[in-house]
This record gives C-alpha cells, structure tokens and sequence, in this order.
C-alpha cells in the first residue's frame, strides 16, 4: 500500500482532545488509516513526515474568500463597504483578464497552502482558470461565478445569472473530484430579485447549493426592509435560498427571528471577522448562532479587505470580536473557533475533512510549536487560536498528498507565482486608472 506517515508529534482530535499520537494515511484513497502510538504498516510507509515538536491540525477551511484579490491587497484601503466597492473595487475588476484572474488565484492559493489552508470556498469570475490552478495546487475548492445584476441592462444580467448556474455544472467534480461548485449570486441587493428567483430554482434543479453574501452591513439590511417589509434572511427564504448545503458570508446585522431560520433550515454562515472590521460592517453574533444551533465556518473574504489569507488570524479575530460581541470573555471560547475553521468549515461549504480520525479525509496541517511566542504550552488549543500565525506551519497535506514539506510548498513554484501575481496587479491598476 501506499502509504503517508506523519510521526513524533501530537493530534488533535475531534473532541478538541491533544494527544501523542502518529498518523497513518492512505496516499491513493487520500484518508487516514490510523491514528494512534505503534502503529501498524507505519515502518513500512512510503513517505514519512516528521511532526517532532508539533501538533497535527485538520487543514484549515476558508469558507469564504475571493482568491483572486490578492491582486488588490492594500489597493484601496480605509473605506466603507459600498464606497469601497464602487469607487475602486468594482472599476478595477472590470479591467481583469483571465491571465489577472488565473495569477491572482495561484498566489492567493500559495498563501494558504503556507498557512495550513487546505479548502476553500471561492465566489469570483473565469472560474475555470481558478479550477486548473485547484487542480495543480492540489488543495479543494468549492467555487462559484460570482453574479451581479445592477446596472445592467436584461440581457446581461440573465446572461451574468446563467453564467453561474452553467459553471457550477460544467466544472462541479474537476481536479479528480476535489473541486465541487455552487451558484453564487453576489448578494440580495446586487442581484435583481426575478434573476435571483431563476437562478436559485436553476441551482436547485441542478442539485448544486447557493452561496451569497447576506446581512453584512445597516445599508445592506436597510433597502430590503424598508422595500419589502421583510428582513433579508425572510426575503431570502422566499427566494428558496435555504436550506442543508446553502451557506451566506457574513451574517453581520441578523436579529433573533433570523437566526432561528438559519438553524431551523440548516443553512449555514460564514463569518469573516477581519473583513468585517476592516469595512466597519460591525459584530457578527457568533455566540448567538452557536447558541441556536447554526454552524457558523470561518473565512477571510479577499485579500483587498483582509489584507491576508491566514486563517489562524482569523481564529485570534473571531474569538476576540466574538467576545465584544457578546459583552462576554467566556464566549467564542478557542475550542469553537478552531471548530469553526475546521469541522464546521468544512461542512458548511460541503467539502472532505475538517477532523482527524480513521477514515477522514487526509487533509492537514502540521504547526511547529518551537517558538519564542508559543512557549510555554500549557494549552495546544489556546496556543492555535490566540497565538500561532500562518507561518508556524511546517507540513501541509490534502487529499493524502504533501503540498508543504519543511515550508517548501511542492505543487506550485512559489517564486514564479509571485513575480507573475505582482507585474499582474501592476498592470491591472495601470489599465485601471487609463480607464477612469
């Protein structure tokens, strides 16, 4: 058999338990075979990774981003959402290529394989050049032609709709299946509610899920329900936007009657703490969703509002602001939000992994637990979400396979990939600013 041994270090398991343990994985069915001391088979291995001083992590689930942004990092910064994203965002993207698009992604994906990040769920366009560098990379994707309607006349935007729900379908299971698909209309107020109705009854038909942004700012919340007289998690029940496998990005402005839906209807959110302080769109109720039984996964949003893909600053973000939110430092405790970026990430974008047991997916991280600032260790589970950074990973494996050996990653020329992502950014902002 061929097989994966990661060995001399400690892994946390399910329960949030740390325990000495080596780990046994099947290279070609890409699982894990065995988790524990003495292993079987494990002298036989045909590759071995060494966690000596580390502890084995599941592969950290971005459940929301726009990988290709990395272009816009630091572009346009110190605004608010909408003015960010009519002055500046929207302007430069509709400069891009695909070549932008393609050199975007490798970089963005680079940065998570660097930072533990094996999965991830990506609503962007030419989301076919974003599928090949998936495929090369070797991480998982759930992605999505991300739809917008305003401003444009009724041909293009059914054209903008159907060009969602089509490439969910054509490219649902590339990259030997580690690529899955959604239709991801931009949000409740971007998309034209008779475009949005469609497209969701199309996704249905389909049997592909819907992902959209939902409730992220008071001006977002305002229109719908001064329009509708509905808040926005009712007008997107209406729509047919709940339900199992649906998740929305970040469920800012949610009252009690909306939080009760998303857990009755088992849709799920995905909340981007850095991305929401940033723009000033406010406090998620983390700890409220919890309560009521809403899996709530964890994402960066682009690079353009972050400004960076390490989910383990995310974690620190989230159990911070969670507990601001909450007026409470017992909330959004650190066992919760590694959940959050692992298990529940992983569910909530409907992907392999997210726990470390016979069985899962072979998708993880290994943190080097060597360092000046996580020392001493009294809590492995602390030190992941309130101390360690991106950059304490050695290994990183999906699907079985190692993408990052001793900080090398191995499927992607890191050098190439930034030189390339960087003259593309120049170029992109240089054709920007002709165009204004």
């Amino acid at each position: 058999m061929d097989t994966l041994c990661i060995t001399g270090g400690r892994v946390v398991r399910p329960d949030a338990t740390v325990a000495e343990a080596d780990l046994l994985v099947d290279r070609n069915a890409g699982t894990i075979l065995e988790v524990g001391t003495d292993l079987d088979g494990a002298a036989d291995a045909t590759e071995t990774l060494d966690a000596e001083g580390c502890v084995v992590i599941p592969g950290l689930v971005n459940a929301h981003t726009h990988a290709s942004m990395t272009l816009l990092r630091g572009y346009a910064d110190d605004k608010p959402l909408g003015a960010w994203l009519r002055e500046d965002i929207w302007p430069t993207e509709a400069e891009l290529t695909p070549d932008d698009i393609e050199a975007g992604a490798e970089l963005g994906v680079l940065e998570m394989i660097r930072s533990g990040t094996t999965a991830f769920a990506d609503m962007y366009f030419s989301m076919d050049r974003v599928a090949d560098v998936v495929d090369r990379a070797g991480t998982r994707a759930r992605l999505g032609h991300g739809a917008v309607t305003v401003g444009k006349d009724a041909d293009a935007a059914r054209a903008d709709v159907e060009e969602s729900v089509a490439v969910a379908a054509d490219l649902d299971g590339a990259a030997d299946g580690r690529v899955r698909t959604a239709f991801m209309p931009h949000s409740l107020t971007t998309v034209d509610e008779p475009y949005l109705r469609e497209g969701i009854e199309l996704a249905a038909e389909a049997g592909v899920p819907v992902h959209l942004h939902a409730n992220e700012t008071v001006d977002e919340v305002g229109p719908i329900v001064e329009e509708r007289d509905q808040r926005p998690i009712e007008y997107a029940e209406g729509l047919g936007a709940l339900g199992e496998g649906n998740f929305f990005a970040h469920g800012v402005h949610l009252d009690g009657t909306e939080i009760d839906r998303l857990a009755e209807t088992g849709t799920a959110i995905v909340h981007c703490p850095a991305s929401n302080m940033k723009l000033a769109s406010g406090m998620a109720p983390v700890q409220r969703l919890h309560d009521a039984g809403v899996t709530v996964a964890l994402g960066t949003d682009g690079a353009a509002s972050n400004n960076d893909l390490d989910l383990f600053d995310e974690m620190r973000d989230a159990a911070m602001v969670g507990k601001l939110a909450a007026n409470d430092a017992a909330a959004v405790p650190a066992e919760a939000v590694l959940e959050m970026a692992t298990a529940a990430g992983a569910d909530a974008i409907g992907l392999p992994g997210g726990r470390i047991e016979p069985g899962a997916a072979a998708d993880l991280a290994v943190v080097d637990l060597d360092a000046p600032h996580l020392t001493p260790v009294h809590d492995v589970v602390s030190h992941l979400v309130y101390a360690a950074h991106g950059s304490d990973v050695r290994h990183t494996v999906c699907d079985g396979r190692v993408l990052m050996r001793d900080r090398e990653v191995l499927t992607l020329d890191a050098d190439a990939v930034q030189t390339r992502a960087a003259a593309a950014a120049r170029d992109l902002v240089a054709r920007a600013e002709a165009a204004e």
